[in-house]
């Protein structure tokens, strides 16, 4: 191990600027997972991540020490317990961080599946959380607008618990562009649609477009749509929190799915 102990070293300046700054993830195409979870996760859907960052107290922790003995061919950076919390992006330090390259795919491809679309979606918990649902649902691309929140960001990789690495994640996507582009149906769920997504066929060839936490999907994104569809919502209220929304209309497709849909 490389063992750092001075804030002023070279190395550890990267690494803070590269936890904390994001137009510095950006620039350099790389992301930041925190925690054993999501290094293991990504260990186990991926590879080895570029470089792995560990903690004086952390390194005798038992599950660090799995994720060290499970990936020999890299030599850890280990950091003073005072300099990991300075770069640590949690109030409780785990211990162990990775490094990896953040994917850049290229533009969502003609004969796309099933797919989910969003337009603006701001808050990274919510995205996170959408994530999780689609690659717990078998949805495996993701399409995001100019306008939604990077998903890559180490408040949207918290959330998500590893999704990333199961998902097609295309961001700065237009979703015009793509609307036009997809050969199947796209769907843009709306607070009062001509249809409940209960009585709609969410199966086979089908986009699921959601939009903006405040905003919802935009008026020119809905009249590119080829349908509208909205959840019941008896008990009243303004509107559902939107990974709530989406879980509720991806689950809705899986169960249509068990009893005999096309996928």
């Amino acid at each position: 191990m490389k063992r750092i102990t001075s804030a002023a070293n070279a190395r550890f300046r990267s690494l803070r600027e590269l936890t904390h700054s994001s137009r510095e993830r950006k620039k350099s195409g790389r992301s930041v997972l925190d925690g054993p979870h999501l290094v293991c996760a990504y260990r186990d859907c991926v590879g080895a991540p570029e470089e792995l960052i560990v903690s004086e107290t952390g390194v005798d922790k038992a599950e660090v020490k799995a994720i060290l003995a499970s990936m020999k061919e890299i030599a850890p950076v280990l950091l003073s317990d005072a300099l990991f919390n300075e770069i640590s992006p949690v109030v409780t330090p785990t211990g162990v961080m990775a490094v990896i390259r953040t994917p850049r795919l290229q533009r969502p491809s003609d004969g796309m599946s099933a797919c989910i679309m969003l337009d603006g979606v701001q808050d990274p918990g919510n995205l996170g959380s959408i994530l999780r649902s689609a690659a717990a649902a078998g949805v495996r691309d993701v399409l995001l607008s100019e306008t939604s929140a990077h998903a890559w960001s180490p408040r949207v990789l918290r959330a998500g618990m590893g999704a990333h690495f199961m998902l097609s994640v295309y961001e700065q996507v237009d979703l015009r562009e793509a609307i036009r582009g997809y050969k199947g149906r796209v769907l843009a769920t709306v607070r009062d649609g001509a249809r409940s997504v209960y009585e709609t066929d969410l199966t086979g060839l089908t986009a699921l477009l959601f939009g903006s936490e405040g905003g919802g999907v935009s008026p020119e994104l809905k009249k590119a749509a080829h349908a509208e569809v909205s959840i019941p919502m008896p008990g009243g209220g303004d509107s559902l929190n939107l990974a709530a929304a989406v879980a509720v209309c991806l689950f809705e497709r899986v169960r249509q799915l068990a009893v005999g849909g096309k996928r």
